[in-house]
Parts: structure tokens; C-alpha cells; sequence
């Protein structure tokens, strides 16, 4: 079966299961002063849109926007789940998720992500699809721990 990306509402125990894997995730590679990720309420705001990915019935990933203005997003909570890792399916929501900012005519996407080596293979994902190292944007500020990435429109 193809994999399936759909709007999420957050309300199913398997997202859930998802967020609070991604979320562990953070806390392996980086500081708590650092982890920018979201749990489920802060990923239930009007401004974020999570999608989720599903393979032969098992969710499989996520990957969200934030609306940050009428002409730029952030993706947030990108996540594939550990058993399917190196599928390309990260890269499937990544494609999903910048159509779907071109298609609300943002000018910019950008992202924060982690500087440790654990978040090299995300990294080289975005470089991969055009992403930029750029400076801190919305409200994040320069940390060590993090790198900005931006991606023109």
C-alpha cells in the first residue's frame, strides 16, 4: 500500500504515541534549554497544521507548518518513526510540506533544528531540498545547539 499523507487533528493514540516519541527523541540529542519541539497542545494551536503519514494502516511520520505571517512558514514536528527510518519517507512529508506552503503562496520556509550529530541525517535532508543555513528567525535566538535553515519560495 502507497504511503498516505493527511491532515491530522492530533486526537488519535497513535499521534500521540508519535509526538511523545519525537519528543524523547529531542531530549537524547539535545539540552532541555534547547528541545524546540512541541507536545501535543502546542502543536493544537490554529496557527500549526500537522500532517501524518500512514503505511499499510501504521502511522509511520508527521511533519507540520506554522503560519508565521500572510508569506512565511516553519516546519515543525518532523518525525519519522524509528522502525521506519531511511525509507524516504522524511523526505515524502518534507516534499508534501513545501507544495503545501507554495500552495498557501508562502515565500519562505524556514526551520530550526538541531546542531548534534543526531540531527546531521535531518540536515542533510534539508540542504538536500534547497534549505540554507540562515540566521534565527521568528522568536528563536542564537544557541549553539540549534541551526536555522531557510528555504526561498
Amino acid at each position: 500500500m502507497p504511503l498516505t499523507i493527511q491532515e491530522d487533528d492530533l486526537s488519535g493514540p497513535e499521534i500521540k504515541a508519535l509526538i511523545q516519541a519525537h519528543l524523547a527523541n529531542s531530549a537524547v540529542f539535545s539540552p532541555p534549554e534547547a528541545i524546540h519541539a512541541l507536545n501535543a497542545d502546542g502543536l493544537r494551536v490554529p496557527e500549526v497544521t500537522i500532517w501524518s503519514a500512514w503505511e499499510d494502516g501504521e502511522l509511520v511520520g508527521m511533519g507540520g507548518l506554522k503560519e508565521l505571517s500572510p508569506t512565511e512558514g516553519e516546519v515543525k514536528a518532523m518525525h519519522t518513526a524509528a522502525a521506519h527510518r531511511g525509507k524516504g519517507l522524511g523526505e515524502a512529508m518534507l516534499l508534501h510540506l513545501i507544495a503545501e506552503a507554495r500552495r498557501r503562496r508562502y515565500r519562505r520556509l524556514s526551520l530550526e533544528t538541531g546542531s548534534q550529530d543526531g540531527y546531521a541525517p535531518s540536515r542533510a535532508l534539508y540542504a538536500k531540498h534547497g534549505f540554507v543555513v540562515c540566521g534565527p528567525f521568528a522568536q528563536y535566538r542564537a544557541d549553539p545547539n540549534s541551526v536555522f535553515m531557510t528555504l526561498a519560495l
